[in-house]
């Protein structure tokens, strides 16, 4: 211990030709960071526990709230301190959950699917059969013809995705020509045009339009195609608690929703019989899980370096590369600051989001209790105090550089703390922009909030379905992410000098978005 104490006094000053000097923590405390994460890793451990033990973790539902009080029990463990569940958001759909899940094809002949229910969708009555019908509905019209012919019927909806056979490798690692790329700046060649985003109102409309109909005519259930390799996806139906109970809406994959369709087609009789059991909970809110371990320095003690990924999931599987991964590698990240007994003049937090598949209601309520006040258009105390957020969400594939999103403030500091990293493989800074997850919320209020680049492996294939299990981990690229994250967040807690908002924030943010 007194080492390390000693070690935290030698530091080597890197000097760039920027605004500003970093600096990075020394060659002996890298050393006992990856010693401590190599050596001494809980990355097996911890991947055990947050896929197998605690299992599939929706957003709301009694699974969820069970793995938070879990996680927070873990991190108490670890040392950390305060380790807590902290309300963000009020969550109108509430829990649900799955209690049974038995789906077959009874006729022309029998075959049981792996199937799996929509999220919030209801159940049968028992055991259930009935004849399939396949319906095609393009536009609200289309409805007329199927009224008063479908009661008591299991209704296909028509295919939307087909299966075409693919020559590349099912997992893969990003390339050095790739890492190149990345690190180009790609605004001298930027258009400033955004892509057009299709009329998701209509079609959202439309799809509400064929679940009220299909509900007043009193279908026995509704099955869509989702996911290959006979693997269905994950997905959800609009339900608010309070509302009567949707019809129960199931996902084949789609080589088992294909056989039917085309069988049908073929004026062939389809029979099913389906036992699905669903319960709702009125459970209106989305928590997240938060720990800390606390600055020391009486001038940055209360300045904040933030790292986190979200802790909820699909219900299929257990949410193993999307996103147990970034709750594992922070989680030992955190786990290998405190047991080297450093003590970071800034503190550093954990913060595992609850809600972000659902739309980042984690790290969105965290913002507006912590950060800005979105309607008086006010940076609120933690807006000054916000050093940097690192974000994990991309699978559980090695780290080989981070998304700077445009930031040029913050190239200085991560070319010095990523040195003693190189060697690791993690060497792209990338000026590009990344979304889709939780630092995206960070990031619009002008904020220092990166994601990594990853190795995809095979997170394409299987995240989002009920294959994203404790089998989708590569445990060695975990252990060199933990390392990274650790080295990374103990630099930014230790430095000087930390990256600034970008220029023109908060003064001139943008108007909130409008949620409908």
């Amino acid at each position: 211990m007194k080492k390390v104490a000693f070690l935290l006094l030698s530091v080597c000053l890197f000097i760039h030709t920027g605004s500003y000097a970093q600096t990075c923590l020394s060659n002996e405390i890298a050393y006992l960071v990856k010693n401590e994460g190599f050596a001494n890793s809980k990355i097996e451990e911890l991947s055990s526990f947050m896929t197998d033990d605690l299992g599939p973790r929706l957003a709301a539902s009694q699974l969820n709230t069970r793995a938070e009080k879990m996680v927070v029990e873990k991190l108490a463990e670890f040392g950390l301190s305060n380790p807590r569940v902290e309300f963000a958001y009020d969550f109108p759909k509430g829990g649900w959950d799955n209690q049974m899940n038995y789906v077959a094809m009874t006729a022309p002949y029998y075959c049981s699917f792996a199937a799996n229910p929509k999220a919030w969708s209801g159940s049968t009555n028992g055991l259930v059969s009935g004849e399939c019908v396949l319906i095609n509905v393009q536009t609200k019209a289309d409805l007329d013809k199927y009224k008063g012919q479908l009661a008591g019927k299991i209704v296909l909806m028509p295919a939307t995705q087909n299966y075409e056979m693919k020559f590349t490798p099912l997992a893969t690692r990003i390339s050095d020509e790739e890492l190149e790329e990345l690190a180009h700046d790609p605004r001298p060649t930027a258009n400033g045009r955004r892509r057009p985003m299709g009329n998701w109102q209509a079609t959202r409309e439309l799809q509400q339009a064929i679940s009220t109909f299909l509900k007043e005519e009193n279908v026995l259930a509704i099955v869509s195609g989702g996911g290959t390799f006979n693997v269905p996806s994950s997905r959800g139906v609009q339900y608010k608690v309070g509302e009567p109970e949707p019809t129960p809406e199931i996902v084949l994959p789609i080589e088992d929703h294909g056989r039917m369709a085309r069988l049908l087609a073929k004026g062939e009789k389809v029979l099913m019989e389906l036992n699905i059991k669903n319960i709702f909970t009125d459970n209106q809110k989305i928590n997240n899980v938060v720990a800390e371990i606390p600055g020391t320095d009486p001038k940055l003690k209360n300045e904040i370096v933030l790292i986190g990924g979200h802790l909820d999931s699909w219900h299929g599987g257990t949410g193993g590369a999307d996103n147990a991964s970034g709750c594992i590698v922070m989680m030992e990240a955190m786990r290998i600051i405190k047991a080297l007994g450093i003590q970071p003049k800034r503190t550093i937090r954990i913060a595992l989001w609850g809600g972000e598949e659902q739309g980042l209601y984690g790290s969105r309520g965290y913002a507006d209790k912590y950060l800005y006040d979105a309607k008086k258009r006010k940076a609120l105390a933690g807006y000054d105090k916000f050093a940097l957020y690192l974000n994990m969400d991309n699978g559980s594939g090695r780290f080989r550089g981070i998304y700077l999103e445009e930031n040029d403030q913050a190239f200085p500091f991560f070319e010095a703390w990523k040195k003693p990293m190189e060697s690791l493989g993690f060497n792209t800074l990338s000026p590009r922009k990344t979304g889709s997850t939780d630092h995206v919320t960070f990031n619009r209020l002008g904020l220092p909030a990166y994601q990594f680049i990853q190795d995809e492996l095979e997170y394409d294939r299987t995240y989002h379905t009920v294959m994203d299990t404790y089998e989708r981990l590569s445990l060695s690229d975990l252990q060199v992410d933990a390392v990274i994250a650790a080295w990374i967040a103990l630099n930014a807690a230790m430095d000087n000098a930390r990256i600034p908002a970008r220029p023109g924030y908060p003064e001139n943010m943008p108007a909130p978005i409008v949620r409908r």
